[in-house]
């Protein structure tokens, strides 16, 4: 089997720039929109806290990327309004396959986006109670790094057959779903949580900007509801340069042991990677050099 489109994850907080860019493309808010953090938020019975339980006060949106809130993602969800929030989510595509060619596709599950319930589009907002496969949340982060349109992903493009015919694959074409200046501002948003907050911008990069955030979901039970103690999923995406992107990269890890959060487990690997892959493809610098001494 391949678990890219396969399978589906409940993908955790690496889900929350897409319900930020859908407040941006809505106007219901903008990177100075603040709330009052609590630390928790009570809905149809249920609190959800923030994964450290804290409350940080009155913040701005880039702190709900910085600290990963998960009432912050739930504040933009009420500000989009069930049916806007429902709709933005869909037009990403996730309730739908990808049509790659590939034997096996199977659709994300989205149904907490029917619910009548409020706490159900609260915790899709952060990435739980929503499960994706793989190739199907990328599909719907390119839509970031892309200025805002919607493609499909393939990897035919023609065939050549033996006789001397062609045969051209025909490819839906790209639909924007976002606005340039919503997904220009959620890539600002991104670079600065990946330069100055992602383990304290310890691997900023001098001439590349990177749009970066990771996610650690807890993992469902098979046999019960809820979620099991200490089984954790860690992701993390990336689109670089940021300001004229070349690669987006997602990665995850299913249950990793020894370790808590994403940030430990798969942001140095995939900065070794970066470093090779923008060497190889002798990619030009996107920003300047910036003296930091």
């Amino acid at each position: 089997p391949n678990p890219l489109i396969e399978r589906v994850f409940e993908m955790g907080s690496v889900f929350k720039p897409l319900t930020m860019v859908a407040g941006f493309d809505a106007g219901v808010i903008s990177p100075e929109t603040t709330y009052d953090d609590k630390g928790s938020v009570v809905l149809d019975g249920f609190r959800i806290h923030n994964h450290d339980k804290k409350a940080r006060g009155t913040v701005d949106m880039q702190k709900v990327i910085d600290d990963s809130l998960n009432t912050g993602a739930i504040f933009i969800m009420q500000k989009l309004g069930r049916d806007r929030f429902r709709q933005e989510m869909h037009a990403f595509g996730l309730d739908e396959i990808t049509g790659i060619e590939l034997p096996g596709e199977i659709k994300s599950l989205t149904s907490n986006l029917k619910s009548p319930r409020q706490v159900e589009y609260a915790t899709v907002s952060f990435g739980q109670g929503i499960a994706v496969t793989p190739l199907a949340l990328t599909r719907a982060f390119a839509t970031l790094a892309n200025g805002g349109f919607l493609v499909s992903p393939y990897i035919v493009e023609k065939i050549n057959y033996r006789d001397g015919r062609k045969e051209l694959i025909d490819r839906a074409r790209p639909v924007r779903v976002l606005s340039d200046e919503a997904t220009e501002a959620i890539t600002q948003v991104l670079i600065n949580a990946f330069d100055f907050s992602l383990l304290g911008g310890k691997y900023k990069m001098n001439n590349y900007s990177l749009a970066t955030k990771t996610g650690t979901a807890q993992i469902a039970q098979t046999a019960s509801r809820g979620y099991e103690e200490g089984r954790n999923l860690h992701s993390f995406f990336v689109y670089y340069p940021a300001y004229e992107p070349r690669f987006l990269v997602f990665m995850y890890l299913v249950e990793p042991q020894g370790v808590r959060f994403a940030s430990d487990t798969l942001v140095e690997p995939f900065v070794s990677m970066a470093d090779f892959l923008l060497n190889y493809y002798e990619v030009p610098p996107d920003r300047g050099f910036v003296n930091n001494q």
